[in-house]
């Protein structure tokens, strides 16, 4: 029971990761129905600003002195710096295609994401950055369960983020905008809602969350890569539509499940962990067999961005 109480644990801040990256993608395939490719890529570009700018900070002798308020503004400033790279990606690659075909779409989404990936190459170089790690190592048990404190950070901001989302969408008016871009573009262009400031926003606010998650797995795994963005992307996909696409409520509960099936998978089945993502997906084709709208349902009118 220890055992599996470690993996759980180890599933839910996984998971919690996909979760958030997977919001990205279902928020913006619920207002314009376009799978967005580049979303991983701005995952690895959210890593990338965080380990550049906790690494400045380190080199003034802040990081000593106050980690924690230098961990919160760079997750701060790395948001704010993926939201504008998102909203410069959908003005510059999606938004003069939105009447085009779904294949130029699809094509120009392959292309950002591939365009992005290079960029990340060429401007970091080809080699892992280290995070400055030592002020989140360690951990405390409780009992024969080891938590470490990486893994408290990471539960606690995914719930406060998740959290935060949902009084966003469902208590705000830019919320109440979204919900009715998604539903109907024309009755709410009627009503005076411009589509083009909440297809912006709304890929700002999934890249802001895809750069948090990025910083996180920054922080838990110790470094940063150009191409890390690729695998978490397809698995952060996997559970948008595991969920339901369009809805955010699955993506959240699809990202769960991706994660702790590849953990379980890893610690359970002989030689697991050299095929835990084949299992992701193989739940998810299960899931999509038998649920061809996934979990939640696709595009539910009461929890549709």
């Amino acid at each position: 029971m220890d055992y599996f109480l470690q993996q759980f644990i180890n599933g839910l801040t996984l998971g919690g990761v996909y979760a958030l990256v997977a919001l990205g993608y279902t928020m913006v395939y619920g207002i314009i129905q376009l799978i967005n490719f580049a979303h991983g890529e701005i995952f690895a570009a959210g890593g990338y600003m965080g380990v550049i700018l906790l690494s400045f900070l380190a080199a003034h002798g802040l990081m000593e002195t106050s980690p924690w308020l230098c961990l919160g503004l760079s997750m701060v400033l790395s948001m704010g710096y993926c939201a504008m790279l998102a909203m410069a990606v959908e003005k510059i690659a999606y938004k003069p295609l939105r009447h085009s075909s779904r294949l130029s779409v699809l094509l120009s989404a392959l292309g950002m994401s591939i365009f992005l990936q290079n960029g990340l190459m060429l401007t970091q170089g080809v080699y892992d950055k280290a995070y400055p790690i030592g002020f989140t190592s360690g951990g405390f048990d409780i009992g024969t369960l080891h938590i470490n404190y990486m893994q408290v950070i990471i539960l606690g901001l995914t719930t406060a983020l998740l959290l935060a989302l949902n009084t966003l969408v469902y208590k705000t008016r830019i919320g109440k905008a979204m919900r009715a871009t998604a539903q109907d573009k024309v009755m709410s262009a009627l009503v005076g809602i411009n589509s083009n400031r909440v297809i912006a926003v709304t890929f700002a606010i999934g890249a802001a969350l895809a750069a948090a998650a990025g910083i996180m797995v920054g922080l838990y795994y110790g470094s940063v890569r150009y191409d890390m963005g690729f695998v978490p992307g397809i698995k952060a996909f996997a559970a948008a539509v595991l969920g339901g696409i369009g809805n955010i409520t699955g993506a959240m509960i699809g990202g769960l499940i991706i994660g702790m099936v590849e953990i379980m998978a890893a610690a359970y089945i002989p030689h697991g962990g050299e095929y835990k993502d084949v299992f992701a997906f193989v739940i998810l084709i299960l899931v999509l067999y038998f649920m061809p709208t996934g979990i939640m349902g696709e595009n539910v009118d009461d929890t549709r961005v």
